[in-house]
This record gives C-alpha cells, structure tokens and sequence, in this order.
C-alpha cells in the first residue's frame, strides 16, 4: 500500500508542481491513462486561497485519487504545499446540476404565480443556483458572499436596516444544516424570523441554544422559542419502543406549519437535504415549504463551512443526546439510525467516508 500511495502521489506531483508554481490554473482532460489507468475531467488551482480542486470522471477515479484513508490526497497535499483539496467525481456533478434544474422549473412556476414583491428573495435564488450549475465544481459559498458575511460581523451589523419585506420561518435547532439556512435566507434577500422549537434538554441541549442566540445576534435575526410536549416520544423511545427521529421531526415540522399560519408568514424554511429537485419547495396548506440545501444541492461540507465561518461548529457525532441514549439502552435502534445515514449517502448528501464516521459513532 504504501509504494502505491508513493507512486500515485509521484505521478500526480510531477505534473501539478510545475504548475501550481505559476500561479492559478485550469486544465481540461488530462491523461494520466498511461501511468494511472485513468485521465482527470478538470483540475482548478487558485494561486490566492492556494486550494485545489480535482474532478475525476467518477467514483472509481476519485477514490484513487483520495486513496485508502485519504492517504493519497492527504500526502499530495503536503508534497504540493497546498491549503486545501478538493476531490469531486463530474457523475456525482451531472445528478447535482439535474436536482438544481428541477428546483429551477420550479420556481420559475412559483415566480410566475406570485405577483406580489414576496417572489424577490425567489428570484435570487434563481440566480444564485444558475450560478452554482455552472460553476458547481468551483463554486464556494464563502468566496461568493464574501463582502455581505463580512457586514454581519462588522461591529455596525445590527445597524443595517430590516427588510419588511419578504418575511420567512426559519426552522432554526442550532445544527450547522439549520444555520447554513438562516445565512443563505438572509442573503437571499428574505426577512427572517428564526424559531426554535424547544421539545426538552435530552433532545435540544445547552450548546445549541448557545449556536440559536448566537448566530441570531451575529445576523441580527429576531429569534422566538416554541415548547412542545415531546414526553410520550421521549418515554416510548427510551423504553425501545420506537426511534425517535421521525417522529420528533414530524411533531417539530407541524409546530412550525401551525406557527407560520397563525402569524401568516408565506415562507417556510428547513435545513434539510431531502427531497430534492422540484420537492425542495412545495405548497403545504397555503404555504411554501423550502428545503434550502435540498434546493441547492449542497453538501454537508459546503453547511459545515458557512456555518463554521459564524463559530457554530458540529458536535461530531449523530444526533441528539436521546438518540444516543436510546442507542445504549436498545443496541438494535442503531439499524434504524444507519438506515437514516446510508439515506443521505445515497443521495449524495454524504461522502462514504463522513457516512463511515457517523455509523462507527452509532455504534
């Protein structure tokens, strides 16, 4: 294994050294087929943040490329000095830019049929998502809105004016999901109101809370907290009756339908990754339920990394303290939970390798 990795790391070295030393590049189509087996869709340098982005044709290539335990990447990275790489597979891409073309007929749908100043925020999202379809490989949240994160966190943030305009829910738990909703919401141009649902400590503890308020503050965001009663599903699941998750979810999504129509607010925001395509916005009792990163066709990196530049970091582990209690106490509710992770894997929301992680933690 290890003359492997050398020599792969060799190969690819000797032709990216001489490169990378000239500053930013792009290259297309490039042949490797003769040392490698294999030629690489496109290879993208830039010279200022020093990171590179590979594109193998697909997964087989790409995981070549990344090696057994990363060791491939990880030591090309050291050999070639740089910060940062960044390996994609252009058939992971392909499903990607078709998820973002059926969320754009959508809207384009939805657009039309609302004829008030409400459909501005939509409009935005359409042009931020044409823009990520065609640089998907290169497009990096924190490059793009560099100068607005930056305004958030000025010390004159909270004097910027509220918008009126445009208001929408933000399902807001303290998860780096949830925060990359409420960043790309309030970029978008909508006028965010985020909201807690508050089910109990076991399921929604003291460090999230302190993401909530802290990242509301950063945004100058109005926050408000909604209690539901989440005994009978606390009670049942540490008995081993049930798991928890669905469950929870849906008492947590009807919570926030039934709050949206009361304060008739139009716009319904979720962190969540599926469904995709057409799905990630849908009508649901007079409202407009949007799934942002299902709509955008992020990945659990992409959350990671613009909710991490506002300090909300991920604990590392799945789920919440109940479902990690229950997974003591009834060692056969982990199925249920890898089910779950293997879901978004499939979906190409999680790499094998994040999606190992998380199923050695359930265990």
């Amino acid at each position: 294994m290890k003359l492997e990795v050398e020599y792969m790391v060799e190969t690819l070295s000797s032709v990216l050294k001489p490169l990378i030393a000239n500053g930013s590049f792009e290259l297309s189509d490039i042949d490797f087929t003769e040392n490698l087996g294999f030629f690489i869709e496109k290879i993208t340098y830039d010279d200022i943040s020093r990171n590179l982005i590979i594109t193998a044709p697909d997964r087989p290539e790409k995981s070549s490329i990344i090696g057994k335990g990363g060791w491939v990447v990880g030591k090309l990275r050291e050999e070639l000095g740089v910060n940062n790489i960044h390996v994609d597979a252009y058939s992971d891409m392909i499903i990607r830019v078709y998820r973002m073309e059926l969320a754009m007929k959508k809207l384009e749908k939805i657009v039309t049929s609302i004829e008030n100043q409400n459909s501005q925020p939509l409009k935005n999202l359409q042009d931020m998502i044409m823009l990520r379809m065609n640089n998907l490989d290169s497009f990096d949240f924190l490059k793009e809105f560099d100068m607005e994160l930056s305004n958030f966190k000025s010390e004159e943030a909270n004097n910027i004016p509220v918008n009126e305009k445009h208001k929408a829910v933000v399902a807001l738990s303290g998860g780096v999901d949830s925060s990359f909703s409420l960043i790309i919401a309030k970029l978008m141009g909508f006028n965010p109101l985020a909201v807690t649902v508050n089910p109990g400590n076991i399921i929604l503890p003291s460090y999230f809370r302190n993401n909530v308020e802290s990242l509301c503050n950063s945004l100058n965001v109005p926050h408000e907290y909604i209690d539901v009663k989440m005994e009978s599903v606390v009670d049942q699941a540490l008995k081993g009756k049930l798991h928890p998750c669905g469950r929870c979810s849906k008492i947590i999504e009807t919570a926030l339908l039934e709050y949206s129509k009361k304060i008739e607010i139009p716009f319904l925001i979720f962190g969540d990754f599926l469904a995709t395509g057409s799905q990630s916005i849908v009508s649901v009792d007079g409202l407009w339920r949007i799934n942002l990163p299902a709509m955008l066709s992020a990945t659990k990196g992409e959350t990671k990394s613009l909710s991490t530049y506002f300090n909300i970091k991920s604990r590392g582990g799945y789920g919440c303290p109940l479902i990690n209690e229950v997974h003591k106490a009834h060692p056969h509710m982990r199925r249920f939970s890898i089910q779950r992770i293997l879901r978004e894997t499939r979906a190409g929301v999680l790499e094998p390798g994040q999606a190992l992680d998380l199923i050695i933690k359930t265990l």
